[in-house]
């Protein structure tokens, strides 16, 4: 393979932001374009005219380079085959329209969707698939001008061969044959001037010498449209491959319970991209050397289709959870706490100010916090308790943990535990201890109590560290009021 020549492309409706499904085939493309030092095409198909935003091309370039795919032809750096967006190229589908009618391929529909619903209905009550009866397509110079004359708009309809054969070498599922005549005479062109999908997806790819088309499965039944366009334009065929469908847990299509989300939902969860990204490439695809945890480097240079499965993948959220976990361990902690600042902002903990005090004692708490993190939107209900003045506690904690006996023990601890000097976690952790041998207590009976008054919870980060960043005033105020019963 001419490196060199690699070309392919995402082409998104602007009419949302991208979901998973529209990552896994665009991420897929774009590790094929990288790993043959290939050219990567953003085009936007805006012709959706009532639903396509661009303030939505606004949205999908800030999730693609969140994600890091970057683009190198686009709507927005341009590029030598441009326009990138299918409403300003309207004159280049008019010239292949027309090339298509004047050698006889296609032909003006005059058909009412009245009476296109009624030969529908008529299929149906034969129990037959239906495809377009044809009555226009040969149609004479008079019937043409009766039919304008009416007042009709005619759409522009490919006129399919009989009796032939649409075959392609998929590069993921190997040969698909499909016989013309189950193919109905297909819209190019509505009445309107707008181009359907499948006319202008060919005509985008044709002019922008695209080598490589690599897409989700429910294109497949496109595809033989697509190649009798390509075939009567004396076009070549770019190669083309279809991945596997991305499934829930259930096996069903996803839905917002088990995957099923806008790529900027996951960052606003608080997953980290490139857990997102890794988690992704693993469905539908296995890495040489079968790792779990693989870089965006090492994806571009093992990326091959043919470890690409044709087979439909599970989305896990349950191993993305445990794949950003991973990466939450692995990021350096400044970082760390820049990307959570947002999320205790939102939950209200932290200021939209953050001065160089406040930033060190959340860099510390992030700290405390980054082994058990799963996603950076569980940091806020997790150390809430740090910020707050007055916490919540959890009434189960509070019966099972502070009995009566326990706040006597606290009431015994508290003036040794509170005295310490200097206010240090170790300090703290060695007068616990040897209260816990001067009480002939277990670790659990002194600890606990003391970790459910400070933080309202029986989990929280390692307790004497906790007791260092709370600071001495905001434990001893919490531990008097479970002392004096203000805690129930």
């Amino acid at each position: 393979m001419n490196n060199e020549k690699v070309r392919v492309r995402m082409a998104p409706s602007p009419t949302g932001p991208i979901h998973v499904g529209n990552l896994h085939t665009s991420l897929f493309n774009w590790l094929f374009a990288r790993s043959h030092g290939g050219t990567f095409v953003l085009r936007m198909e805006d012709t959706d005219r009532e639903r396509s935003r661009r303030e939505w091309e606004e949205v999908i370039y800030q999730e693609m380079r969140w994600l890091g795919l970057d683009w190198d032809e686009g709507p927005d750096i341009g590029g030598p085959f441009g326009p990138y967006r299918q409403m300003e190229r309207l004159g280049i589908y008019e010239e292949y329209a027309r090339r298509l009618l004047e050698t006889g391929h296609a032909y003006h529909c005059y058909c009412t969707p009245e009476e296109l619903e009624a030969e529908r209905r008529e299929a149906q009550l034969k129990g037959v698939a239906y495809l377009y009866s044809r009555r226009c397509r040969n149609l004479s110079e008079a019937e043409r001008r009766r039919r304008e004359a009416e007042g009709r708009r005619p759409v522009l309809r490919f006129a399919v061969p009989d009796g032939e054969t649409v075959a392609f070498d998929d590069l993921i599922r190997g040969r698909i044959e499909t016989p013309t005549d189950s193919i109905s005479d297909f819209i190019l062109v509505r009445s309107n001037g707008i181009p359907v999908y499948n006319f202008a997806v060919v005509i985008d790819d044709l002019t922008m010498n695209i080598t490589h088309i690599i897409r989700g499965e429910g294109h497949i039944s496109n595809t033989p449209t697509q190649i009798l366009i390509y075939q009567a334009l004396r076009a070549p065929l770019p190669k083309i491959g279809h991945v596997g469908h991305v499934l829930g847990t259930d096996r069903a299509k996803l839905s917002k319970r088990n995957g099923d989300a806008f790529v900027g939902e996951y960052r606003e969860r608080g997953y980290l991209s490139e857990a997102l990204l890794n988690f992704m490439v693993l469905l539908g695809w296995t890495p040489m050397h079968g790792n779990e945890f693989i870089t965006r480097e090492e994806m571009i240079g093992e990326f091959d289709l043919s470890r690409v499965t044709k087979a439909a993948a599970v989305f896990d959220p349950a191993k993305l959870d445990w794949m950003n976990g991973h990466y939450i361990r692995q990021r350096d902690l400044a970082s760390l706490t820049e990307l959570s600042l947002p999320f205790l902002q939102r939950a209200g903990l932290v200021g939209e100010e953050v001065g160089p005090e406040e930033r060190g004692r959340i860099h510390e708490i992030v700290h405390l916090e980054q082994e058990r993190l799963k996603t950076l939107a569980d940091l806020p209900k997790l150390t809430d308790f740090f910020f707050k003045e007055v916490i919540e506690y959890d009434p189960a904690a509070v019966k099972k943990v502070l009995t009566p006996e326990a706040r006597k023990l606290l009431g015994d601890a508290a003036p040794r535990l509170l005295g310490v000097e200097p206010w240090e976690s170790a300090r703290l952790e060695a007068e616990a201890r040897a209260l816990v041998a001067e009480k002939q207590q277990t670790p659990q009976a002194v600890f606990q109590p003391i970790r459910v008054a400070l933080t309202g919870r029986t989990v929280s980060p390692p307790l004497f560290e906790t007791m260092a960043l709370l600071g001495r005033e905001r434990c001893a105020k919490r531990i008097r009021a479970v002392i004096e019963g203000g805690v129930n």
